[in-house]
């Protein structure tokens, strides 16, 4: 009640007390009968008193005045003489009494504002109580969340710095100290061009430009500079800092070091750049070793038709030579692709680099001197005997063409050692030449880079793909005007490991029913003629296809088959696969120009009964043919 009386305006609170007076008179006027001269003006009096308590110190004064006009009517209707005794108690009487009302109406309205002003006190009080609650309450969440951010910015692995408009470093992480090798009191106050190299400093300039503007940089690929002074790569993502009002005070630059996945996407590139050779080498080995085999099995079988005295069989025979030469050219480039081993045995690798040192020192000029220092009791390893030479001989000329026209030594050794409980043969080439920088260590094993004339280029790329091709690695250190190093490690055979023995010699002529299976016509028209002058019977078929329909018009006549590993319309592998479910034991005997090591690993478990490599002569041919019966005439019995 007191809240709503206390918002009426002054007219309605006249008006109330106008009604209150009126009420109280009427109530008395009533009562006359009752009371008659007693308590005249009590009811009046509570009146007005109510009036002063909720209607305030003006409505109670006008309640009074009308609540006792009464009074004044009685004087006027009965008068009585002022200066008489009568007159003054009278008059005294009623200073008394409108004093004492006045002074009890100021004291009710005084009550009354205090009240009303203590009820709007409280409901500030409580309306600002619930405002801070409020705010706390915001202010808490905004208190843990910046405890959040900070904790992320702390853990990240990425640089997260802050910097002004002039570039000045305002915040700095861990992950930058990380990053960088500056502590944030290093840091923090200093330039952020103290992490751009000197070739780069207007990229500074550049990115605080855009981001004054309101631009922002997402993902920019660059390089910075370490404490210690070197350079790495790292992915930038930097955007305008605003302050509430929405003008750009700064920048947040936000850095990733990039170093590993640069030096993952150089390691990409190099095998996909060989992965594209091999397949270039692939296409050119099936076709090229199809012809030289033709070649060289026609002119094989010329070669033996003719009398030892013969003229003509010099002639034939340097054809043959110039064949394996060419053959020798053609794995060669497959080596530089890294497709694998050809003829693999235990090597020496201290002997044979004492092979061929005649030949190294023909080949280097003779301002280069030739240091040995090769291990005796060197561990065997497994591999190719061309191929390892040809390594040795590549690392040894480049060595030799590293130093120039000034004197300079190649020092070669070998070593032995145990690596993770495997044994390992080092081959160390190092070199007393120009060196080499980062950007051209980088890129020496690329196929055709070279820094010599036109013409070279695969010369350190043949030595990479002979390695892999012997599960080996090779580690390159060299420093401009300082020479190179070249470590090949290898591994070494076991004392229980074994390369396959050679079979025996044996006669060429045999007896059975063979089916050649070759695309090229050359080969199909060879290979019969060879084998039927060694006694066997000969069907031929040009692809897959054609060979699986005639395998299966009478599978048992075949006794073995003469399988290409690369063929139009159905491979190998799948002719293979066909020809085995119609006959599952029949043998097989696969060619192909790729080496037998990669070509086995392929048919590893289909039972294959020999491998013959392209291109090879008449007696290859028929050697290996008698070799594969007589293996599984063997393991029959």
């Amino acid at each position: 009640m007191p809240s709503r009386l206390s918002r009426l305006s002054p007219l309605q609170r006249y008006l109330g007390a106008l009604a209150c007076v009126a009420l109280a008179s009427l109530v008395r006027w009533l009562l006359d009968p009752v009371l008659g001269t007693r308590a005249v003006y009590l009811l009046q009096i509570i009146a007005v008193l109510f009036s002063a308590r909720y209607f305030g110190f003006g409505p109670a004064l006008l309640s009074l005045l009308l609540g006792t006009a009464r009074v004044y009517y009685t004087v006027a209707v009965h008068p009585t003489p002022t200066f008489s005794l009568n007159g003054l108690r009278f008059w005294l009487i009623m200073g008394i009494f409108y004093a004492v009302m006045v002074f009890l109406i100021w004291l009710l309205d005084r009550h009354r504002r205090m009240r009303t002003e203590l009820g709007s006190t409280t409901q500030l009080a409580g309306e600002r109580l619930e405002q801070l609650n409020v705010e706390v309450a915001h202010r808490e969440r905004e208190e843990r969340l910046s405890a959040q951010l900070r904790a992320i910015v702390e853990s990240s692995e990425d640089a997260i710095i802050s910097k002004d408009l002039s570039g000045v470093i305002q915040s700095w992480n861990h992950g930058a100290e990380q990053i960088y090798g500056y502590t944030a009191e290093e840091a923090v106050g200093k330039n952020i061009s103290i992490l751009v190299p000197p070739d780069r400093v207007h990229e500074e300039a550049d990115i605080l430009e855009r981001i004054r503007h309101g631009g922002r940089v997402k993902h920019f690929e660059t390089m910075r500079v370490r404490q210690d002074g070197a350079q790495i790569h790292v992915s930038l993502t930097i955007s305008p800092i605003r302050d509430a009002k929405g003008n750009i005070v700064g920048a947040s630059h936000i850095a990733r070091d990039i170093s590993e996945q640069k030096v993952l996407e150089q390691q990409l590139r190099q095998t996909q750049k060989l992965d594209s050779l091999g397949v270039l080498a692939g296409g050119l080995a099936h076709d090229f070793n199809n012809l030289l085999t033709g070649v060289m099995g026609n002119a094989s079988l010329a070669m033996d038709e003719l009398g030892e005295h013969n003229p003509t069989r010099v002639r034939i025979a340097e054809v043959v030579a110039a064949s394996e030469r060419a053959a020798l050219l053609v794995r060669q480039m497959l080596a530089y692709a890294g497709k694998g081993r050809f003829v693999v045995q235990p090597l020496n690798l201290s002997a044979q680099i004492s092979e061929i040192l005649p030949l190294i020192r023909t080949s280097v000029t003779h301002n280069v001197e030739l240091d040995l220092r090769l291990a005796e009791d060197l561990p065997l390893i497994e591999g190719d005997l061309t191929q390892i030479q040809q390594l040795i001989m590549n690392l040894a000329i480049n060595a030799a063409e590293a130093i120039g026209e000034s004197h300079g030594t190649v020092t070669i050794s070998t070593i032995a050692r145990e690596a993770d409980a495997e044994r390992q043969v080092i081959l160390q080439v190092r070199d007393t030449g120009c060196g080499m920088d980062d950007e051209l260590r980088s890129r020496i094993f690329d196929p055709f880079f070279t820094t010599k004339f036109t013409g070279r280029g695969l010369g350190l790329s043949a030595v990479l793909g002979i390695i892999r091709g012997h599960r080996g690695v090779i580690t390159v250190e060299s420093t401009a005007g300082h020479g190179s190093t070249f470590t090949v490690v290898l591994p070494a055979l076991t004392q229980g490991e074994r390369c396959a023995p050679k079979d025996p010699q044996l006669e060429l002529r045999g007896y059975g029913h063979l089916l050649v299976v070759d695309d090229e016509e050359l080969v199909r028209n060879m290979a019969p003629f060879t084998l039927q002058r060694c006694g066997y019977t000969v069907d031929t078929a040009a692809d897959g296809r054609v060979a699986i329909e005639l395998f299966a018009k009478r599978p048992e006549d075949f006794d073995a088959v003469l399988l290409d590993l690369t063929m139009p319309v159905l491979s190998g592998e799948d002719t293979l696969r066909g020809i085995r479910s119609i006959r599952p034991d029949v043998r097989v005997v696969l060619s192909s120009g790729y080496s037998e090591a990669e070509a086995l690993r392929r048919f590893h478990d289909r039972g294959i009964s020999g491998f013959l490599q392209k291109p090879y002569t008449a007696t290859v041919l028929a050697r290996r043919i008698k070799q594969a019966l007589k293996r599984d005439q063997r393991v029959a019995k």
